[in-house]
């Protein structure tokens, strides 16, 4: 009797070890829904176990399945309610449902959104995570549903205690959002000396971008691409000089070369890349090489509608 016991609660144990880091492993190579099913059928007969809980959150959450992510997070801070990450997780799932639904029903969810991503960030005063989060809701709230620019600059300031590019970046965000276009710069150029990350070029370029200044953004792609040396910036400087129709010469080559050293790493599949060409050679009002290059990124991604367009733009020439 006591040897089956043994011999059971042995494979018990390496049946629970084998599934959860199957799960895990799925996830890690983004094949969600099958995640999904591995950790189910564990769960069907260990329905207690809180980390097998957790990644059966994780794999909704992965998959956009936000009323099923909330049940299994809402069973985690059941359980143990005093676990920062628990409640984190639980606020961004409300949150995200929050996103997908009217504004009416919104409201109704909002309350509980900011109240677990406060206990999170009370639980842990480490937790960066929660206290971006939380500079996000102050911001993107009206004021008379509890939205705060103040509150918001609280919890950057913060994030820039417990670490400095975090806290530049919130403050970048909250005045860019706030429309304060000098101060959002200050704070981005501020987490590049920092930090230096490609997160930080990005944001910098993309804040760029959204005020219109299209060589500013070129200019600091270039320098990102001096320090990190990665391809995708040559799809990223080719993308912007096609967009704003400047710098015609320089987007053309930064194309080609793109394509020249393309691999699967770089993100942006070759066909973004042709369709960009092709409107580079649309504003040099060569039909021609446009339409070659329009024809290619249909042929790569064939059901890319604004591929279609461009093709009919082209023709119009």
């Amino acid at each position: 009797m006591t040897k089956y016991f043994w011999l059971f609660f042995i494979s018990s144990i390496s049946f629970a070890q084998t599934s959860i880091e199957k799960t895990k492993t799925l996830i890690e190579n983004k094949k969600f829904a099958k995640a999904e099913l591995e950790i189910k059928s564990y769960l069907d007969s260990h329905p207690n176990d809180i980390e097998a809980i957790e990644l059966f959150g994780d794999t909704f959450g992965h998959q956009k399945k936000w009323d099923e992510a909330i049940v299994q997070y809402k069973k985690l801070v059941d359980k143990a309610s005093n676990n920062a990450n628990y409640q984190y997780k639980y606020g961004g799932a409300l949150g995200m449902k929050a996103l997908s639904v009217s504004k009416f029903k919104a409201l109704g969810i909002i309350g509980d959104v900011k109240k677990a991503f406060l206990k999170a960030a009370e639980l842990d005063p480490n937790h960066i995570d929660a206290r971006w989060a939380l500079v996000e809701l102050y911001m993107s709230l009206p004021g008379i549903v509890g939205g705060s620019k103040s509150k918001a600059l609280k919890y950057a300031n913060q994030l820039e205690s417990l670490s400095k590019v975090d806290g530049y970046l919130a403050k970048g965000y909250i005045y860019e959002y706030d429309d304060e276009p000098e101060l959002a710069e200050k704070y981005y150029k501020m987490a590049i000396k920092v930090g230096g990350s490609i997160t930080c070029y990005d944001k910098l370029t993309n804040f760029y971008e959204g005020q219109e200044q299209p060589d500013k953004a070129i200019n600091n792609l270039e320098q990102a691409h001096q320090v990190h040396q990665r391809n995708a910036m040559h799809y990223q400087i080719g993308k912007v000089c096609a967009d704003y129709n400047i710098q015609l010469e320089k987007g053309e080559k930064c194309l080609k070369t793109y394509l020249n050293n393309y691999s699967a790493k770089d993100g942006v599949p070759r066909a973004w890349a042709y369709y960009r060409l092709a409107q580079i050679y649309k504003h040099k009002k060569d039909k021609d090489e446009a339409l070659k290059w329009i024809e290619k990124a249909i042929v790569g991604l064939p059901k890319i509608k604004v591929f279609k367009e461009e093709k009919a733009s082209i023709l119009n020439i």
